[in-house]
């Protein structure tokens, strides 16, 4: 498009919707006009986006009038109403939660593995979940060259995954905890998951549990790692499970990540390979204890690899460790990198 995109951001005050200005200072779509839409309560405040104040409108259907693109991380209730609402206007959108991410209508994308889903989109396209994209960026290379039999992670991941208010609600606790405030008289209200019965400290904890139970007593978060893996990969005979935990880190999700090959490989291949990967940063020297730490992931847009070693056991077992930015990579980037993407295929409806 000549002059630019009209680009929307809906949730803009949000922990990711905050971000995703910030990839759009950096993007290299071309854009013409950001709109910053929100809640009632946000309308009128104001946003740096390139060195002016942007003011935040409230979010009505009829904001995404003239819009091209629409990026979207206000939670799945607001993306069922408004993404409708906005591609009826002629808009393309670029959604952050889960609500449109097993529609089968529905592209769930992550660019370095399966862009060309992206021919598919009737309008609106679903980023998958940030500890789901991570894993995919990191596998798919080994998938490509050796084939995937089977997948078992284990994830520790940060608390802003949960919002803003768990950040501080972890701050707070921490410090309660180390002006010796008992841990069961620590206030939580929060995780580990806002809509469940119970909520429990996780300053100086590891919470076993992510979004509510579900079936088989895996956790939401779990089913969304196991099917947006076969949904991505367009593979449902591979073998997925994941458990899923909160652990007291502010950002960076980090993983633990075993794989079967289906045909024979081995270390330095899988190294060699993960080189060469489009958003792939090999961090492996154990003679120099490098490995990839969720610290020195933060604010950076690739995902980190390391530890990566042969089972014992199994020939054509592997172990990866797996790092990323949870709120770069993991959601508000790779909705950028998807409007880029989808503006280098020419697929934006204007």
């Amino acid at each position: 498009m000549e002059n630019g995109y009209h680009v929307a951001v809906v949730g803009a005050t949000g922990a990711v919707g905050t971000r995703m200005i910030e990839m759009l200072e950096q993007t290299t779509l071309p854009i013409k006009t950001v709109k910053l839409l929100a809640s009632k309560r946000s309308a009128g405040k104001q946003l740096p986006f390139k060195g002016q104040l942007l003011t935040i409108e409230e979010l009505v259907p009829e904001s995404f009038e003239g819009i091209d693109l629409a990026l979207f991380s206000a939670g799945g209730g607001i993306s069922k109403i408004f993404a409708p609402e906005a591609v009826k206007r002629g808009a393309v959108v670029v959604d952050n939660t889960s609500h449109f991410r097993m529609d089968p209508e529905v592209p769930l994308v992550v660019p370095e593995v399966n862009k060309e889903a992206l021919k598919e989109h009737k309008g609106i396209i679903a980023n998958p979940n940030c500890s789901t994209i991570q894993m995919m960026v990191a596998l798919e290379p080994i998938r490509q060259a050796s084939g995937l039999e089977r997948i078992i992670v284990s994830t520790y991941q940060a608390v802003s995954g949960a919002g803003a208010s768990a950040i501080e609600e972890l701050k707070t606790q921490a410090k309660d905890y180390l002006a010796d405030k008992p841990a069961d008289e620590l206030t939580a209200e929060i995780l580990p998951a806002g809509g469940d019965k119970k909520h429990y400290p996780i300053a100086f904890n590891a919470l076993p549990q992510i979004d509510v139970f579900s079936d088989l007593d895996y956790t939401n978060e779990e089913w969304k790692m196991i099917n947006e893996t076969k949904k991505i990969m367009s593979d449902e005979a591979i073998k997925v499970v994941a458990t899923c935990v909160r652990i007291p880190v502010v950002m960076g999700h980090s993983e633990s990540v075993y794989i079967e090959t289906k045909e024979e490989t081995s270390v330095s291949a899988i190294k060699d390979l993960l080189k060469k990967a489009p958003g792939v940063v090999l961090q492996d020297d154990p003679s120099q204890q490098l490995y990839p730490q969720a610290l020195t992931s933060i604010g950076k847009k690739e995902t980190f690899v390391g530890r990566i070693r042969q089972d014992v056991d199994v020939k054509n077992g592997f172990h990866l460790w797996v790092v990323s930015d949870n709120l770069l990579k993991g959601a508000a980037w790779n909705s950028v990198q998807i409007a880029e993407t989808l503006h280098e295929m020419n697929l934006v409806r204007v």
